[in-house]
């Protein structure tokens, strides 16, 4: 039997690259979206069609409500999304929104466990980024040894290995690794605030770093953009 792994799963351009190395690699799949209160719907319709396009043994949705604690222009209608702001990725920008990913990867813990999953994948990066403190490499290492003192499964001898394959990674280095691996980017949403269209702003950080990472491969990007 195949090897099993949970994937996270938001829609985007990055976490659809992991999810594809994830699948190359001859991991039976097992999606995870999160409905967290984001600002729109389109990712999380985004992360179905992803899911599909995968062929994943299963999706699982879950809703949990983090407009409660808001904190971040993702979830709180009262704080405007940054556009066209110098990006430095020593300044953590309002978009960043709290324990997102230290919750994330606890809900694909929980599913790891439950799926019989040995790897959990989830495609953060640290290299062209908006600078979130929870996409560094120190802090994948320190939950992977939080989530093998924390359950059953490794206590009993069956550790879960947490892998971001694209951490090192430039957004034009994610970009033709997708492209080799087959990945169709026009199915994904990056954009923090698209339109009702679900057209991309082209004026936040995740947009120009997607612009960026196109250009910079020499690939035609798919994404629909206002301007």
């Amino acid at each position: 039997m195949a090897s099993r792994a949970v994937v996270l799963l938001s829609g985007g351009l990055d976490s659809y690259t992991a999810a594809a190395i994830a699948k190359r690699d001859g991991f039976t799949l097992f999606a995870l979206s999160i409905n967290y209160g984001q600002r729109h719907v389109q990712e999380l319709e985004a992360s179905r069609t992803v899911a599909r396009a995968l062929g994943v043994e299963q999706h699982l949705e879950l809703a949990l409500d983090l407009t409660r604690i808001g904190g971040s222009a993702l979830t709180s209608s009262r704080i405007d999304v940054p556009k066209d702001q110098p990006i430095d990725p020593a300044v953590i920008p309002n978009t960043y929104v709290p324990a997102r990913n230290t919750i994330f990867l606890a809900l694909a813990l929980a599913y790891a466990e439950v799926s019989d999953a040995d790897v959990i994948f989830v495609g953060v990066n640290a290299v062209d980024y908006s600078g979130y403190p929870d996409c560094r490499p120190e802090f994948l290492s320190a939950f992977e040894k939080v989530a093998n003192l924390a359950t059953k499964r490794a206590v009993e001898g069956k550790p879960i290995e947490i892998v971001a394959p694209i951490i090192g990674m430039t957004k034009a280095d994610i970009v033709r690794r997708g492209i080799a691996l087959g990945v169709d980017y026009s199915l994904t949403v990056s954009c923090y605030e698209p339109d009702a269209a679900g057209r991309a702003c082209g004026r936040c950080d995740a947009c120009r770093f997607r612009r960026q990472g196109f250009e910079q491969a020499g690939i035609a990007d798919p994404t629909r953009y206002r301007m």
